[in-house]
């Protein structure tokens, strides 16, 4: 330890002075070995080494003379002592020299800059010119083109203008067709129309997709229709939901709002209540609790809790200082949530009210007519569309409805005018399958062939399946052909004992048509054309008809073994007799969910047929037909007799067992 600087105490002493010479004498001997070994084995070429050093110090002293040779100013061609003399001022003429040159060169440079700007502004010159010609000659084009415009505009001012097939065209008004509607109501009605809230829109947007017979859910996508006429760029106004009470306590209304729209519903729920609680008054406070409940019942599925929300909307009318905005959501919502729970004549009531506070609003009155076309008050609801159409003329939504009305009642040529215009107005509502269907319906029934153009537009909007498949009720994905066979069903067996016992289906049914008894019933869906078509069902929508099966008790036996029959419950079973003499218009069935099989039990040798999409078939005794009957699909009999068959439907083969179980009846 004492040896390398230590203590026997273990402290750390300095360097002897014997350990410090042998380190020295270590590193000299390292250096002289190196060397030798530098040297000996030539590692290094000195010589080399040498001459790169001296080429270096002249490179640097000739880069050094270069950038200092701008200072020479003795002329002797370096930069040295007496240069930097004359820089300093020691030399005063040379330096007043050296002033004088820089001053021409920069009257040079500022001469040519001049020149440069010169030549700059005549290429500018040129251009504007050229420009000018360009502009001038736009201007004119620009001109006529718009001179063209308005010659157009004022021929369809002056009715030159006649075509409504244009979807770009604005659409004409009953009052210019009949010159009775005054312009001042036209402006009227667009104000109206302007001034409706977004969220009437909805809620107009939810009653009037109930206008007819509601459709079930369907898993097809519906694509958004375009909508040609615009009625206003502007933007609609906010509704107005405070009344002065409510602005004071605007922080605490928003709070609970911001948790009711984050679907934070029950926390949302108490806070409104805590609200009504506190302010009892405050009718902004009581519409969030209705909200809130009517989130919350949607949430839960539940109808009691729905029905809470109903009777909440109705208490924000009953206050005090209700702003009018906030009396039509209520009640509009109101009817929407009655009518969703199937309470028709409740919701009714509730429409009628909005329409007596609020007379000038015709999108009111529209849903006033969807309320009573849902009660199948078919004669109130067109009274209310002729009263919307009065004040109105121009209103797509009443448009369709009232043409819907009166293809109804079987007016085929005066619902077509009012089906089109409405359709080609784009107003909200009228963007509907149901309303493509029976424009074209009623114009195939009229023999014109603009019927399959709307039928085309229809199929492209996403209403229906195809041109030729046209039902609304559909399940998306399941295989579409108008002719089947009885092994691509793969209900074989049905088939097989509907043919093998065609002759006691036959007898039962002819015993039913000799007895004076009506058991047969006329057609009753306005599907004849002309002459005589008469049915007699046994199941109707899955359900048997105990009765009429007691008059033809083995053939229901016989169908008993089959449920993808019996059990379709969108679906008949029953006999069908045609007279000579009787057509049956191109119609298609309401959904694509089943097949229909015709049994041919007494047919005569010729003019009986049937065309489904495209083909024409001829029926056979004791063979059964199968098609799908959501294509189109019509019938002649123009026979000497009378033709007889037997109609059983059955489920679409590809439909699960879920589907037959859950599907709501047609």
């Amino acid at each position: 330890e004492t040896k390398h600087g230590g203590s026997k105490n273990g402290k750390k002493e300095g360097l002897s002075g014997s350990s410090f010479f042998t380190w020295f004498m270590v590193i000299a001997l390292l250096g002289v070995w190196t060397s030798v070994a530098v040297v000996w084995f030539e590692l290094v070429d000195y010589e080399e080494v040498l001459a790169k050093a001296k080429d270096f110090r002249y490179n640097l002293s000739e880069v050094l003379q270069g950038k200092l040779g701008i200072y020479d100013a003795d002329g002797d061609g370096d930069f040295d002592v007496e240069d930097a003399k004359v820089l300093l001022g020691k030399y005063k003429y040379i330096k007043e020299a050296i002033k004088e040159s820089l001053k021409k060169l920069r009257e040079k440079q500022e001469s040519k800059k001049e020149e440069n700007e010169e030549e700059k502004k005549k290429t500018r010159k040129g251009r504007d010119a050229t420009d000018r010609k360009d502009k001038k000659a736009v201007d004119m084009n620009k001109l006529k083109k718009d001179s063209d415009k308005a010659q157009r505009d004022r021929g369809k001012e002056k009715g030159l203008d006649k075509s409504v097939k244009s979807k770009e065209t604005a659409k004409k008004s009953t009052s210019e067709k009949d010159g009775t509607v005054k312009a001042g109501k036209d402006k009227e009605t667009k104000k109206i129309v302007k001034n409706q809230s977004k969220e009437d829109k909805k809620e107009k947007k939810c009653l009037k997709e109930r206008s007819v017979p509601a459709q079930p859910e369907s898993e097809e996508t519906v694509q958004p229709a375009e909508k040609p006429y615009v009625e206003s760029a502007k933007k609609k106004k906010k509704p107005k939901l405070l009344n002065k009470f409510d602005k004071t306590i605007k922080a605490e209304l928003d709070a609970a709002e911001k948790l009711r729209k984050k679907g934070k519903v029950e926390e949302a729920l108490r806070a409104f209540e805590a609200l009504v609680n506190q302010y009892p008054q405050s009718p902004r406070a009581r519409y969030g609790k209705a909200q809130s409940e009517d989130d919350l019942a949607e949430k839960m599925r539940s109808n009691e809790m729905l029905q809470q929300a109903i009777n909440t909307y109705d208490e924000v009318v009953s206050l005090p200082n209700v702003p009018s905005d906030l009396i039509k959501l209520s009640l509009k919502r109101k009817a929407d949530r009655q009518q969703f729970l199937g309470r028709m004549r409740g919701s009714l009531v509730t429409l009628q009210k909005l329409v007596q506070l609020f007379p000038s609003e015709t999108s009111f009155k529209n849903d006033l007519g969807v309320g009573y076309l849902l009660i199948g008050d078919n004669s109130n609801a067109k009274k209310v569309y002729e009263e919307v159409l009065s004040l109105a003329p121009n209103d797509g939504f009443a448009k369709v409805h009232y043409g819907f009305i009166l293809k109804a009642e079987n007016k085929i040529a005066e619902s077509i005018p009012y089906l089109q215009e409405g359709l080609e107005s784009g107003d909200p509502g009228t963007d509907d399958g149901r309303f493509y269907f029976h424009l074209g319906d009623a114009l195939q029934r009229m023999g014109d062939k603009e019927a399959y153009k709307w039928y085309e537009l229809g199929y492209q909007r996403g209403h229906f399946a195809s041109v030729w498949q046209r039902s609304l009720y559909n399940v998306k994905g399941l295989k579409a052909q108008p002719w089947w066979t009885a092994r691509e069903t793969g209900y074989t067996e049905l088939v097989k004992s509907l043919e093998k016992n065609w002759k006691l289906i036959r007898d039962e049914g002819l015993a039913v048509m000799d007895k004076k008894r009506s058991l047969f019933l006329p057609e009753d869906e306005n599907l004849r054309e002309k002459g005589d078509w008469s049915q007699f069902t046994l199941w109707q929508q899955g359900r048997k008809n105990e009765n009429a099966c007691k008059s033809v008790p083995k053939t229901c036996a016989l169908l008993e073994r089959f449920p993808e029959a019996t059990g379709c419950r969108r679906g008949q079973i029953k006999y069908s007799i045609m007279h000579p003499g009787t057509h049956v218009w191109p119609h298609t069935g309401p959904t694509n969910c089943r097949l229909r099989m015709h049994l041919g039990l007494v047919i005569p040798k010729e003019g009986c047929r049937i065309r489904c999409a495209q083909e024409n078939r001829d029926w056979e005794e004791g063979k059964v037909l199968i098609f799908d009957d959501s294509f189109e699909h019509e019938v002649w009999q123009d026979a000497e007799s009378y033709r007889l068959i037997f109609i059983v439907d059955v489920w679409h083969p590809e439909l699960t067992a879920q589907q037959r179980r859950t599907l709501p009846a047609i």
